[in-house]
């Protein structure tokens, strides 16, 4: 009986929804469904998609007629994505300011829910034809934050729902302008604060009850450009960790591929440094002019893979293998063919250097400009085809230091700019030289220049035919005799920065002159 009365409420679901569609001005929404397996909520929504409980509807069809119930409980879900949150960079910053006053985050979850169901229901009952009140008027009210919320509902909307009571809160909560969306973080936040002594002993429940709150209502590209926006807007990155320590299981996991990063969460303690800094580099991406380069026809060893019976004996490297020739741990040398100028346009690797020492910025703590200018660059090369090695020092000798090999894992390689050591500033030309390669790297340098072995370091540059870029953060007579030393060079340039705000548009301006044609390498 039951399967057949699903079918007879799907198929009124359908004409249903052609209505409220057109009520909303033809919302780009999937279809919505009907469900006996959604638990105790009246509706649940996961990616846009509705799903309308069945045993609430055969339930409350007792007072109202079912298509109502169906036509309510869409405004309903239909209002969270018109008019609030609108999108998931809105519920973010409207759950934050509400986390803001609360200091907990189950009552910011839950006022931020009953924030945005005001507002949607609202505009429903103000701006269009709805059943709303009629459902609100025969539901169930669950405990003392429905009551309040139905007597707010009945304050506000001048809609008889059989409630008495709650005056004191009710005159608080009815001055705000819930319509107005200019002012939803000032609401929010007088809400929130009014709210609080009801949200104490009750937990997560809501008015028209739709499963947990959060991420999960969103898609995974929605979730991607929310998150951006947020990070765009507060660059605040300890704001960001905090964001994500706060919904770890709901961000979907990213893949750490060779073209980029996604959102990979929920697997433990969450480290969101590194996808601040390179979804915030990302949107410094700047099209870059490639060089002009050809085929050298010449092969040479680039990385090592499992040697199997059948491949060249001359190829296996005898360092890696032990001296054994086993499959699976003997290793073999695959080989790439090398670049060198000619007709054919390229991209050369580059090596960054950046100064993790104590008198640099710690990424975690604060905006460090210095990540972000190294990101910027690292992003620069890998968005044109290359490669990127990192060399993250403070003090070297001290074992301060992470070195990071070519790769294109964008993981990998923003993960070492984020490592911070905080110690002293010395540089080891050896670690340097080893990830020198052919064809000759670019080299991309940012410090204070600071730096205890500065003439080493200027002696070892003085012998180098790399492209280099140095940056340097701040005025002081270490970095004014570094630009000195290379002021000869014309393979070097260096940038005196004032403020380290400037930094990605001197890094991005100077990216963008390597790879026009005429540069050459």
């Amino acid at each position: 009986m039951d399967e057949e009365e699903i079918r007879g409420y799907r198929f009124l679901l359908g004409t249903v929804w052609g209505r409220v569609r057109k009520k909303h001005f033809f919302p780009e929404l999937p279809e919505p469904e009907i469900s006996k397996s959604i638990g105790d909520v009246a509706l649940d929504i996961k990616s846009k998609k509705i799903t309308l409980n069945y045993h609430f509807l055969k339930e409350y069809s007792a007072f109202l007629p079912v298509e109502k119930v169906m036509e309510a409980l869409l405004d309903h879900s239909v209002a969270h994505y018109t008019v609030c949150p609108w999108d998931l960079y809105t519920y973010l910053i409207l759950y934050r300011k509400a986390l803001a006053v609360l200091n907990d985050k189950g009552m910011a979850l839950t006022a931020t829910s009953y924030f945005i169901d005001v507002v949607g229901d609202t505009h429903c009952v103000k701006e269009k034809d709805t059943p709303l009140p009629d459902l609100y008027r025969c539901m169930e009210k669950k405990g003392i934050l429905d009551k309040v919320t139905h007597a707010l509902y009945q304050k506000i909307w001048g809609i008889d729902l059989n409630i008495h009571g709650y005056d004191e809160i009710i005159q608080k909560l009815s001055v705000i302008p819930y319509l107005d969306k200019n002012l939803w973080l000032q609401s929010i936040h007088r809400f929130s604060k009014t709210v609080r002594v009801l949200l104490k002993p009750f937990g997560n429940v809501q008015l028209i009850s739709m499963g947990r709150s959060g991420l999960r209502n969103y898609s995974r590209v929605e979730i991607e450009s929310g998150l951006d926006e947020f990070i765009m807007r507060s660059k605040d990155p300890q704001e960001f960790q905090e964001l994500m320590e706060d919904f770890p299981e709901e961000v979907p996991e990213g893949m750490d591929t060779e073209g980029g990063m996604g959102f990979s969460f929920g697997l433990g303690p969450v480290d969101a440094n590194p996808v601040f800094y390179m979804r915030l580099a990302e949107n410094y991406a700047l099209p870059l002019n490639k060089i002009l380069v050809k085929k050298s026809g010449t092969f040479y060893p680039f990385s090592h893979s499992p040697w199997e019976v059948g491949k060249p004996f001359l190829d296996i490297d005898p360092w890696t293998s032990f001296g054994r020739i086993l499959p699976g741990l003997t290793q073999t040398w695959e080989r790439r063919e090398g670049d060198t100028s000619g007709n054919e346009e390229g991209t050369p690797n580059c090596i960054i250097l950046i100064d993790s020492s104590g008198s640099m910025v710690n990424p975690k703590e604060f905006l460090s400009k210095a990540v972000l200018g190294a990101g910027c660059a690292a992003d620069a090369y890998l968005r044109n085809d290359a490669m990127v090695g990192v060399y993250n020092f403070s003090d070297a000798n001290a074992g301060q230091r992470e070195i990071l090999p070519y790769t294109r894992r964008r993981a990998k390689v923003f993960q070492t700019l984020c490592h911070y050591f905080g110690g002293g500033t010395r540089l080891d030309m050896e670690d340097i030289e080893n990830l020198q390669d052919l064809p000759i790297p670019d080299i991309f340098m940012i410090t204070d220049m600071k730096i205890t072995n500065l003439n080493d370091l200027i002696e070892y540059l003085n012998g180098l035919e790399n492209r280099v870029t140095a940056v340097h953060i701040g005025e002081n007579d270490q970095a004014e005799r570094f630009q000195r030393s290379m002021k000869a060079r014309k393979n070097v340039t260096v940038f005196f920065v004032g403020k380290d705000e400037d930094i990605p548009k001197i890094v991005l301006g100077q990216i963008g002159e390597y790879f026009k044609p005429s540069s050459g390498i």
